[in-house]
């Protein structure tokens, strides 16, 4: 079969792909990350601007079935993403007799809508069911499996913290396994198959979402934590935290759509599913059990928490010394380079511009949009402070307090923050 899937980079989409693609099927990728159009099969498209179905249209040519599993968990992504850029898609399925659709939506948001994410993903299946297509709705409760990334990744990152956080009123989730998701769109891609028909997608047994946490936290090898019951003013300060983080252009599950998400819980009946497909979902301690955790699970585990401290305190640190450099350093930064044999407008202008670049470049780095030119331009102005600092003033690198020493593990802290950067 040809298959058109959108968010073909995303969790599910690329274990989607990767099984459909040695099944033998043509697979066709859209999403919007440039970076994956390495791959010849591969188109970017920002599926908010694609709101008109003339922009699917070409896409649609010789395709026989539909995947949409692309997600937005924030901003106004949610509602172009989900429904505007969505509906054009099916109503250009239906246009060019591509009858077969399915679409990833979210447990629960049929039943309870109580954030704007599953608002726009309950609009998103009616704008499916309105189309004279065969579709099918899948909604996969909270998605585990050997990938991380969002709710999945955030478990992994909980259990490696010292102390495991229990968030004040969440309700009980019902992991299931990304191997089980993906046979069950192989089923529906079966001649035959069922259709307009929408199915949760739950694993077999019902969690608190602290109990999850602790069971990676065995998987990964370590001891039992301490559980410490948040009062509800921090558990609504870390969401806000989130909510900032968000609007610096980061991606984060730890936000006021995943608060609001969590009080509902992701909990659903797999019996339906069950009796369907003929699939068995696996209970989470069983499928951990079965891929032992690597070392390398453990690096990303515990990388996963440090992630959002080394880019923030790295940020804060060059526009701290930026700011120190035009207040109360100024007189020690102005007597070095006189020390170094400049004049004096001359120093004032190295100074200032010093400072200045440090402040811009604490800011790129906070942004996410231009995190990575923020992270080069730090460590080229590192190397050049160093080089500088040697030029003009030697004796620095006696300096009890090691000033020119610390460039060096400032120098460390810059590579792994462009190491650990991407999400994907």
């Amino acid at each position: 079969m040809r298959i058109l899937l959108v968010g073909g980079t995303g969790l599910i989409g690329s274990a989607v792909h990767a099984k459909l693609s040695a099944e033998g099927h043509d697979c066709i990728l859209v999403s919007r990350h440039p970076a994956a159009a390495r791959d010849r099969r591969h188109i970017t498209l920002d599926i908010t601007q694609a709101t008109d179905p003339s922009k699917w249209k070409g896409l649609l040519s010789g395709v026989d079935a539909v995947i949409n599993a692309a997600g937005a968990l924030q901003g106004q992504d949610m509602q172009g993403v989900h429904v505007a850029g969505s509906a054009a898609l099916y109503a250009a399925c239906e246009s060019a007799g591509v009858r077969r659709v399915i679409l990833f939506s979210a447990i629960g948001s049929n039943v309870d809508a109580p954030s704007a994410f599953s608002r726009s993903k309950r609009d998103g299946e009616a704008a499916l069911m309105a189309r004279d297509l065969d579709w099918v709705v899948l909604r996969p409760s909270v998605v585990v499996g050997r990938p991380a990334y969002g709710g999945s990744a955030l478990l992994r990152g909980l259990a490696a913290l010292p102390v495991l956080p229990v968030m004040p009123e969440t309700a009980a989730i019902q992991p299931v396994h990304l191997d089980d998701v993906v046979e069950t769109v192989l089923f529906f891609l079966q001649p035959g198959a069922p259709s307009r028909i929408a199915l949760d997608l739950a694993g077999p047994r019902q969690i608190a979402f602290s109990d999850a946490v602790a069971l990676f936290r065995a998987w990964l090898r370590w001891r039992p934590a301490y559980r410490l019951h948040l009062p509800s003013w921090l558990a609504s300060a870390a969401y806000r935290a989130g909510d900032v983080a968000q609007v610096l252009g980061w991606r984060t599950p730890i936000n006021a759509t995943a608060q609001a998400e969590m009080r509902r819980g992701a909990a659903g009946d797999p019996e339906p599913w069950r009796q369907m497909t003929g699939l068995r979902p696996r209970d989470l301690e069983v499928a951990l059990a079965r891929e032992p955790a690597s070392v390398q699970e453990r690096w990303f585990a515990r990388l996963y928490a440090l992630k959002p401290l080394i880019f923030g305190v790295f940020g804060l640190f060059w526009i701290a010394t930026g700011i120190i450099s035009l207040s109360a350093g100024w007189n020690i930064g102005m007597s070095l380079l006189r020390e170094g044999g400049l004049q004096e407008n001359a120093a004032a202008l190295t100074v200032t511009a010093g400072a200045l670049a440090d402040i811009a470049i604490g800011l790129a780095i906070l942004w996410r949009p231009l995190s990575r030119y923020g992270l080069w331009a730090a460590l080229i102005i590192s190397f050049s402070y160093a080089v500088i600092g040697t030029a003009l003033v030697p004796r620095l690198w006696a300096d009890p307090l090691g000033p020119m020493l610390k460039i060096w593990p400032v120098i460390m802290l810059n590579l792994v923050a462009m190491a650990i950067r991407e999400d994907r």
